[in-house]
């Protein structure tokens, strides 16, 4: 028994000692040129080239990025800047008619006036491609319109027709600005 137990650690140790020995390989050197070594010099100098390439496209995308987040964010911060320089030279308008007003007691030259200003105004919003919305006398349009309230009519061609503004309606080139509020008949 004791012989068995021997054999047996001792194939066990013979195992053990097999599957720690690795065989190192071998490199001929006769058969290795200085060719080869001159081909991997070169692909590793083609390696650090496009790394760099790499590198520098990069950081080139990166700093492209930030220039537009940098710009959209000033176009945002003045982008109203136009308009409003308009706005503010139709106030001083406003403010020599308040003035006239006060000094003169011709109402219909006030009115005039005042109609003026607010014809001047307009032009300027068109100007900036805001443009009323038409809806005196126009079929509903949930696009458009924003019905605020329903009229029964006596003509059955005024029904599903705005017979009343409440409020107009703007829009920005495509945009609707703000719908217009309108009174349908039934």
């Amino acid at each position: 028994m004791q012989k068995e137990e021997q054999s047996i650690e001792n194939q066990e140790f013979e195992n053990d000692s097999l599957e720690d020995v690795t065989p190192e390989p071998t490199i001929d050197t006769d058969t290795v040129s200085d060719e080869s070594f001159d081909q991997g010099d070169t692909v590793s100098e083609e390696c650090r080239q496009w790394q760099d390439k790499y590198l520098r496209l990069s950081a080139e995308f990166d700093n492209y990025r930030k220039r537009t987040l940098k710009e959209k964010m000033d176009l945002i911060a003045n982008g109203g800047e136009d308009v409003l320089k308009s706005v503010v030279g139709i106030t001083d308008d406003f403010e020599r008619a308040i003035e006239n007003m006060e000094k003169h007691e011709s109402p219909e030259a006030d009115i005039l006036g005042v109609k003026l200003i607010y014809m001047k105004f307009l032009d300027t919003l068109k100007s900036k491609g805001v443009v009323l919305i038409e809806a005196m006398g126009q079929p509903l349009d949930v696009d458009f319109h924003d019905a605020v309230a329903k009229v029964p009519v006596q003509d059955p061609s005024q029904k599903g027709i705005v017979i009343d503004v409440v409020q107009r309606g703007y829009m920005l080139k495509d945009k609707v600005l703000r719908f217009a509020k309108v009174v349908v008949g039934e």
